[in-house]
């Protein structure tokens, strides 16, 4: 096979869906929907792989906004995610609208070679990534979506192209401070205050702060905090995530920060509950051979990597295709907006998501995947390395 023919043929297919792929971007850009409640953004993104021919699975593994899309029969399988949920309050700011539209791109493009590679293409619709715990490609390897998947990418935009970001573990969890009620000013001895207890509990963390390993993180938000100044809050709650470098160190790290929940309850008297935590994100475990790949079909696109610095050295977020990566070869590379110090999760990220650089990073992306995926395939022993990998069954 000749390989140069094959990646000209796959970007060519996708190169010619251009116009379609960024008008889907455009639209699940401007209806923002939130992880599991992606009814809109999941079913535009299927109808655009069925229009493609692929044979779509739709509210797969229990999850209405899940899907899988399959093109091919080929021996080898190459698994390609698209997300698409949207950020509470700031929309598509972490840039979701482009993941699930690469994916789709990367999907055409493999699809129009897949019977010359011997490959399956499967573009997994995997939503709820932002919600931080039990997220949808969690939940769907458990459940058997990724079985016999035998590597998996998606890319991510950023400020700038990262080839192999730093994606830690990360759990997230809710927490609930039930006390008693008073009237504040005539009889406060007579209660029990839940928020001082949160108080307590966050005074500990930001003094546990100092004493934690380098690159662990915790963070959080008041979800309810009282109802009025002359009511003594009987409830509290809070949210929160913790972040390490693997999920052995994130179990040290919660036992810890638990302790400090546990004091607050102890120093008022309050219950404490704790819901949530339970399926956190892996960190993710970067296929070195897929990602050497990817980051010379990039180049060839004109794309310039940021390997270094502050700002990716200290940039760690989390993601539940960590949990993927564990099981499966993947890569996680970031694709760049070249907008710095404009970052992920603020709205002006949202804004540039949109428009002509947002444009041309979702067809790079898209091709370089597809062109990563063609080297895979067509390398004796990537592919041989591949197809021995035990994925999940």
């Amino acid at each position: 096979m000749d390989v140069t023919q094959l990646k000209a043929r796959a970007a060519t297919a996708i190169r010619a869906d251009a116009t379609r792929l960024i008008a889907l971007s455009g639209r699940i850009h401007a209806t923002p929907e939130l992880g599991y409640a992606e009814y809109q953004a999941s079913r535009w993104v299927a109808d655009a792989l069925v229009q493609s021919g692929f044979a779509v699975s739709a509210g797969v593994c229990d999850l209405p906004t899940a899907f899988i899309a399959d093109s091919g029969t080929g021996t080898l399988t190459i698994g390609v995610c698209a997300e698409y949920d949207a950020l509470p309050g700031i929309g598509h700011a972490c840039g979701h609208n482009l993941i699930a539209t690469m994916g789709v791109g990367a999907g055409i493009g493999l699809a129009s070679v897949a019977a010359d590679l011997d490959i399956r293409v499967r573009v997994l619709g995997t939503p709820a990534e932002e919600v931080g715990n039990a997220g949808g490609k969690d939940l769907m390897l458990e459940r058997g979506a990724f079985d016999g998947v035998h590597a998996a990418m998606m890319v991510h935009p950023g400020p700038f192209d990262v080839l192999l970001p730093p994606l830690i573990a990360a759990a997230t969890f809710d927490v609930h401070y039930e006390g008693r009620a008073a009237h504040a000013a005539a009889f406060p001895e007579l209660a029990i205050n839940a928020a001082d207890a949160l108080t307590v509990a966050q005074v500990a963390i930001g003094l546990l702060r100092q004493h934690l390993p380098a690159g662990d993180r915790v963070h959080g938000i008041v979800t309810h905090g009282g109802d009025m100044p002359n009511i003594v809050p009987a409830l509290a709650s809070a949210r929160y995530t913790i972040r390490s470098h693997s999920l052995e160190g994130l179990d040290a790290l919660r036992a810890r920060v638990m302790r400090c929940f546990d004091a607050g309850a102890l120093a008022t008297g309050a219950t404490l509950r704790v819901d949530g935590g339970d399926r956190p994100y892996a960190e993710v475990v970067h296929d070195r051979e897929m990602a050497a790949y990817y980051r010379a079909n990039a180049a060839a696109l004109g794309r310039t990597f940021v390997d270094s610095g502050p700002a990716v050295d200290r940039a760690a977020a989390s993601t539940d295709m960590g949990n993927v990566s564990r099981v499966i070869p993947s890569i996680h590379p970031m694709i760049g907006l070249g907008c710095f110090p404009v970052v992920n999760h603020q709205p002006a990220f949202a804004d540039r998501c949109l428009g002509p650089v947002a444009d041309a990073a979702l067809v790079d992306g898209a091709i370089a995947m597809a062109w990563t995926a063609v080297d895979m395939a067509t390398s004796a022993s990537a592919r041989d390395r591949l197809l021995s990998h035990r994925s999940r069954t």
